[in-house]
Protein backbone atom coordinates (compact mmCIF):
# COMPACT_ATOMS: atom_id res chain seq x y z
CA UNK A 1 0.00 0.00 0.00
CA UNK A 2 2.94 2.53 0.82
CA UNK A 3 4.14 1.66 -3.11
CA UNK A 4 0.24 2.83 -3.93
CA UNK A 5 0.90 5.89 -1.56
CA UNK A 6 3.95 7.23 -2.34
CA UNK A 7 3.27 6.50 -6.70
CA UNK A 8 0.12 8.64 -6.40
CA UNK A 9 2.22 11.77 -4.50
CA UNK A 10 4.61 11.28 -7.46
CA UNK A 11 2.48 11.24 -10.09
CA UNK A 12 0.72 14.62 -8.39
CA UNK A 13 4.24 15.90 -8.69
CA UNK A 14 4.70 14.95 -12.26
CA UNK A 15 1.14 16.28 -13.27
CA UNK A 16 2.36 19.49 -12.04
CA UNK A 17 5.58 20.03 -14.01
CA UNK A 18 4.02 19.02 -17.04
CA UNK A 19 1.12 21.68 -16.52
CA UNK A 20 3.93 24.32 -15.22
CA UNK A 21 6.18 23.85 -18.35
CA UNK A 22 3.50 23.21 -20.83
CA UNK A 23 1.44 26.70 -19.71
CA UNK A 24 4.97 28.43 -19.40
CA UNK A 25 6.01 27.68 -23.00
CA UNK A 26 2.61 28.33 -24.48
CA UNK A 27 2.78 31.61 -22.71
CA UNK A 28 6.30 32.72 -23.68
CA UNK A 29 4.76 31.52 -27.64
CA UNK A 30 5.61 28.54 -28.40
CA UNK A 31 3.29 26.37 -30.16
CA UNK A 32 0.94 24.28 -27.77
CA UNK A 33 2.14 20.80 -29.78
CA UNK A 34 5.61 21.53 -29.27
CA UNK A 35 5.26 22.54 -25.92
CA UNK A 36 3.04 19.69 -25.00
CA UNK A 37 5.57 17.75 -26.17
CA UNK A 38 8.14 19.00 -24.23
CA UNK A 39 6.25 19.14 -20.54
CA UNK A 40 5.49 15.55 -21.33
CA UNK A 41 9.29 14.45 -21.81
CA UNK A 42 10.56 16.13 -19.05
CA UNK A 43 7.52 14.94 -16.93
CA UNK A 44 8.43 11.25 -18.16
CA UNK A 45 12.29 11.85 -16.91
CA UNK A 46 11.04 13.44 -13.53
CA UNK A 47 8.70 11.00 -12.93
CA UNK A 48 11.50 8.18 -13.87
CA UNK A 49 13.99 9.65 -11.33
CA UNK A 50 10.87 9.91 -8.41
CA UNK A 51 9.58 6.18 -9.31
CA UNK A 52 13.41 5.27 -9.11
CA UNK A 53 14.23 6.96 -5.70
CA UNK A 54 11.08 7.19 -3.46
CA UNK A 55 8.54 4.93 -5.15
CA UNK A 56 10.59 1.79 -6.00
CA UNK A 57 13.61 2.48 -3.87
CA UNK A 58 15.82 0.71 -7.08
CA UNK A 59 19.52 -0.07 -7.41
CA UNK A 60 19.20 -1.50 -10.58
CA UNK A 61 21.22 -0.05 -13.71
CA UNK A 62 19.94 3.68 -14.75
CA UNK A 63 20.19 3.15 -18.23
CA UNK A 64 18.74 0.14 -18.96
CA UNK A 65 16.15 1.70 -15.94
CA UNK A 66 15.46 4.76 -18.22
CA UNK A 67 15.17 3.50 -21.37
CA UNK A 68 12.43 0.87 -20.23
CA UNK A 69 10.97 3.49 -18.42
CA UNK A 70 10.63 5.93 -21.66
CA UNK A 71 9.70 2.92 -23.59
CA UNK A 72 6.96 2.24 -21.73
CA UNK A 73 5.90 5.65 -21.59
CA UNK A 74 5.95 6.55 -24.78
CA UNK A 75 3.74 3.05 -25.25
CA UNK A 76 1.00 4.22 -22.78
CA UNK A 77 0.59 7.34 -24.41
CA UNK A 78 0.08 5.74 -27.81
CA UNK A 79 -2.46 3.32 -25.50
CA UNK A 80 -4.31 6.24 -24.31
CA UNK A 81 -4.58 7.65 -27.02
CA UNK A 82 -6.12 4.50 -28.84
CA UNK A 83 -8.35 3.77 -25.80
CA UNK A 84 -9.85 7.72 -25.84
CA UNK A 85 -10.21 7.51 -29.33
CA UNK A 86 -12.54 4.09 -28.60
CA UNK A 87 -14.04 5.58 -25.74
CA UNK A 88 -15.37 8.76 -27.32
CA UNK A 89 -16.04 7.97 -30.67
CA UNK A 90 -16.97 4.24 -30.69
CA UNK A 91 -18.92 3.71 -27.47
CA UNK A 92 -19.82 7.53 -27.40
CA UNK A 93 -18.78 8.22 -24.18
CA UNK A 94 -18.19 11.46 -23.14
CA UNK A 95 -15.22 12.98 -23.23
CA UNK A 96 -14.68 13.80 -19.72
CA UNK A 97 -16.09 10.38 -18.45
CA UNK A 98 -13.20 9.04 -20.94
CA UNK A 99 -10.35 11.15 -19.70
CA UNK A 100 -10.85 10.09 -16.70
CA UNK A 101 -11.15 6.14 -17.00
CA UNK A 102 -8.69 5.73 -19.31
CA UNK A 103 -6.29 8.03 -17.17
CA UNK A 104 -7.34 5.53 -13.96
CA UNK A 105 -6.44 2.82 -16.12
CA UNK A 106 -2.92 3.53 -17.65
CA UNK A 107 -1.90 4.87 -14.25
CA UNK A 108 -2.43 1.71 -12.67
CA UNK A 109 -0.74 -0.55 -15.86
CA UNK A 110 2.43 1.63 -15.52
CA UNK A 111 2.67 0.91 -11.89
CA UNK A 112 2.23 -2.58 -12.75
CA UNK A 113 4.76 -2.90 -15.22
CA UNK A 114 6.91 -0.57 -13.13
CA UNK A 115 6.85 -2.65 -10.37
CA UNK A 116 7.26 -6.35 -12.01
CA UNK A 117 9.30 -5.33 -14.57
CA UNK A 118 11.38 -2.17 -14.98
CA UNK A 119 12.20 -1.56 -11.16
CA UNK A 120 12.53 -4.91 -10.23
CA UNK A 121 15.29 -5.78 -7.10
CA UNK A 122 18.34 -8.19 -8.01
CA UNK A 123 17.22 -8.21 -11.83
CA UNK A 124 19.70 -5.92 -13.96
CA UNK A 125 19.60 -6.37 -18.04
CA UNK A 126 21.74 -4.16 -20.19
Amino acid sequence: MKHLITYAIGGVLTTAVNYVIYFSLCTAGMGYLTANTAAWAAAVIFSYFINRRFVFHSDGKRLSELLSFCSLRLLTLLSEDILLFLSISVLLLPSGISKLIVSIVTVLANYLICRKKIFVKGVHTL
